[in-house]
């Protein structure tokens, strides 16, 4: 039997099944997924369910000038694939999460099957961002974040538009915090790509 919590109104729900969801197999766990389309979900490496509420208009539009950005320069250079927030990523040793963007370079990407692409990806994206909503806690945040990095991922933002602040993590380093930057370099992970970030930021 699950158990359910949230901290408030517009906060993700996380549904408590204990080792019982872990007996899905993967197949199983995606095919529940696809019959709840409507629901973005995500899956911790204890097997909690977390539901992530509709975006409100200020996080929808700071996370379309950031997707816009990515894609732009993407097209440009060629070196990888860029997925927005409804694409789920099935991590090392389980998590399923999906980030507001992610880009994973190309050669990883073709590296997997035809059915592997179809459903969630199997891999850790090089790059991920999150974006901060007004109803996000900062500390489930940044264990994500970190859960990333530990799991694969080369580069991580943290955005937090309220603040004016990103917060930056890589592999085997600290959290570098920026307060209220003008541009974000994506380098060396995403050479070339600097975010402006004037749309990101709430007014």
């Amino acid at each position: 039997m699950a158990t359910v919590t949230t901290d408030s109104i517009g906060s993700p729900l996380v549904l408590h099944f204990g080792p019982a969801i872990n007996r899905f197999s993967e197949d199983e766990f995606f095919e529940f997924c696809q019959r709840n389309r409507d629901l973005r979900i995500e899956r911790t490496g204890s097997g909690d369910l977390i539901v992530m509420p509709p975006s409100g208009g200020e996080t929808g539009r700071s996370n379309s000038g950031l997707n816009y950005q990515l894609v732009a320069w993407n097209e440009r250079v060629r070196q990888g694939e860029v997925f927005d927030s409804s694409t789920g990523f099935r991590l090392p040793g389980g998590p399923l999460r999906s980030p507001d963007a992610a880009w994973v370079a190309r050669d990883r990407w073709r590296a997997l099957t035809r059915a592997q692409r179809k459903k969630f990806p199997p891999l850790a994206p090089d790059f991920v961002v999150e974006i901060r909503s007004e109803s996000d806690s900062l500390r489930p945040l940044r264990a994500k974040m970190h859960e990333y990095v530990e799991l694969g991922v080369r580069l991580g933002w943290l955005i937090d538009p309220m603040a004016r602040r990103v917060e930056v993590y890589r592999p085997g380093k600290k959290p570098q915090t920026l307060k209220a930057p003008r541009t974000i370099s994506g380098g060396p992970v995403l050479p070339g790509f600097v975010l402006q970030l004037e749309r990101i930021w709430s007014d």
